[in-house]
């Protein structure tokens, strides 16, 4: 199955979604209120990665909501890598629209689930 779930897996970092991403520390000085400009997720667990800064080769910060909600850092190649517990693998959102760090945090505690 895990050879048949590659197969249809899709692009992680389309370029067009890589050039939107400001570069690490570029929105220090916004804090929460920086954009996060694309959503990874399992769709099999309730992980979720919202990415506001890129260093345009592998690691990210932004936002991660997994067993702690917390801001931190993230890498491109364990995204690509990494299975949920039915062995599916981490997808971009296809629809998500950018939203402020805070306002993806604030969601998740109101609500308990990620948008």
């Amino acid at each position: 199955m895990k050879k048949e779930v590659d197969e249809i897996s899709q692009e992680m970092l389309p370029e067009a979604i890589r050039k939107q991403l400001p570069r690490l520390y570029a929105n220090e000085a916004l804090g929460l209120a920086a954009l996060a400009r694309v959503k990874f997720f399992t769709p099999d667990s309730s992980w979720t990665w919202y990415a506001s800064e890129f260093d345009g080769e592998d690691l990210f910060f932004g936002l991660v909501i997994g067993l702690e909600v917390e801001l931190g850092y993230f890498s491109l190649a364990e995204l690509q890598t990494v299975r949920g517990p039915l062995g599916l693998p981490i997808e971009r959102s296809l629809h998500f629209e950018p939203k402020s760090l805070q306002e993806l945090r604030e969601h998740y505690e109101q609500n308990g689930w990620a948008y």
